[in-house]
C-alpha cells in the first residue's frame, strides 16, 4: 500500500477528463488529483458510473468556476436496446418488463424524436440522487419503495438518430443536447413508449458541457505523460461566453479592495484581465454603470 501524501501542491487549471466506465466521478477525480498532486480539486457535472466521457476536473482556483457551469447544456452520445425495460433504466439494472415490439420503423422514430424535442416535462427516475424526506431516491428504490415524483421542466435542444442496427432486437444510437436536470435514460424510455415499446440505455458518453469540448485525456494517458501539467487548460476557458476586458492597475486595486468604479460598459458580466493579459476574475456591470467584483481568482493571479 502506498504511503499517504505528506503534502499537496498548488495547481490551477481545468483538465478535460475522459471518465472511464464503471467508476464514480469522484473516484475518477481523486485518481487525477493524485497524478497532479493537487491540493484542491473538484469536478463539474457528475456522470453515473456506467457513463464515460467529458468530466471537467478543476484544480485550485478553477474550482470556483464550477458554480458558473451548473446550468450548462450538455451533449451526449447515447445507445439503447429496444424491447426491454430495466429497474434502473440502464444496463446496470435487471429487466422488469419486455415487449414483443423489438424493432421500430423510421417514421415512428422520427415522430417520437419530434415529440420529445423542445421544452418538455420529465419525471425523474427512482434510481437518481434526488432527495425525498431526507433520503436519496435510489436508496428507497433499492428497498423496493417507489414514491411520487413531480415532473420537471427540461429542454431537449437537439435529438438526432445516428445509427440503427439491423439486429432484432434493435440497438439505436443518438446524439442528444439537453438542458440541466435531464435524465437521458428516462428520455430513451419515453422515446420507446411513444413508439409503443420499451427500451433501456446501454451506453452513455458525454462529449460537451457548456462551451467545454474537444480533446479529452484518459487516466492512462495522464499516468504515462512526462508533464501532465502541460495538459491543463486555463480556468477562463470555461468562461468564454463572457466578453473580455482589460483593466489598468488602479482599477484592479479598486476591485481587490472590494470597491467599484464607474464605467460606460453595458450591464452584464465580463472576464477581467490585466494589461499583460493575465486573468483576474469576473466582474459585473449593473444598471448604475459601476463595475463590481463577481468573482476574483487572486491565488492563481498573484502566483
Amino acid at each position: 500500500m502506498s504511503k499517504p501524501r505528506s503534502h499537496w501542491t498548488d495547481v490551477h487549471g481545468i483538465l478535460l477528463l475522459n471518465k472511464p466506465k464503471d467508476i464514480t466521478s469522484n473516484l475518477a477525480l481523486q485518481k487525477v488529483r493524485r497524478i497532479f498532486n493537487a491540493k484542491k480539486a473538484g469536478h463539474t457535472g457528475s456522470l453515473d458510473p456506467m457513463a464515460t466521457g467529458l468530466l471537467p476536473c478543476c484544480f485550485g482556483d478553477a474550482t470556483k468556476v464550477a458554480s458558473f457551469m451548473l446550468n450548462a447544456d450538455k451533449i451526449y452520445i447515447a445507445e439503447c436496446l429496444i424491447g426491454s425495460q430495466t429497474d434502473t433504466g440502464d444496463a446496470t439494472g435487471k429487466v422488469i418488463k419486455t415487449s414483443d415490439k423489438t424493432t421500430i420503423p423510421l417514421t415512428e422514430i422520427e415522430s417520437a424524436i419530434k415529440h420529445l424535442t423542445g421544452d418538455i416535462q420529465q419525471v425523474p427516475p427512482m434510481y437518481s440522487a434526488l432527495h425525498h424526506n431526507g433520503k436519496r431516491l435510489y436508496e428507497l428504490a433499492r428497498k423496493g419503495i417507489e414514491v411520487d415524483r413531480k415532473p420537471r421542466n427540461i429542454t431537449i435542444h437537439n435529438f438526432k438518430i445516428l445509427t440503427i442496427s439491423d439486429n432484432n432486437p434493435q440497438t439505436m444510437k443518438f446524439e442528444i443536447k439537453v438542458s440541466k436536470g435531464t435524465y437521458i435514460r428516462t428520455l430513451l424510455e419515453d422515446f420507446a413508449i411513444h413508439c409503443g415499446t420499451l427500451a433501456h440505455m446501454t451506453s452513455l458518453h458525454r462529449t460537451e458541457l457548456g462551451i467545454l469540448k474537444g480533446a479529452m485525456q484518459t487516466i492512462d494517458q495522464l499516468e504515462h505523460t512526462e508533464n501532465p501539467l502541460s495538459l491543463l487548460q486555463p480556468m477562463d476557458v470555461a468562461l468564454k461566453e463572457h466578453e473580455k476586458i482589460q483593466l489598468i492597475p488602479s482599477q484592479i486595486t479598486t476591485l481587490i479592495h472590494g470597491q467599484q468604479f464607474d464605467t460606460s460598459l453595458a450591464a452584464k458580466t465580463y472576464r477581467l484581465y490585466d494589461q499583460e493579459n493575465k486573468f483576474i476574475g469576473l466582474g459585473e456591470v449593473q444598471n448604475n454603470k459601476k463595475l463590481k467584483v463577481k468573482r476574483l481568482f487572486l491565488k492563481s493571479y498573484l502566483t
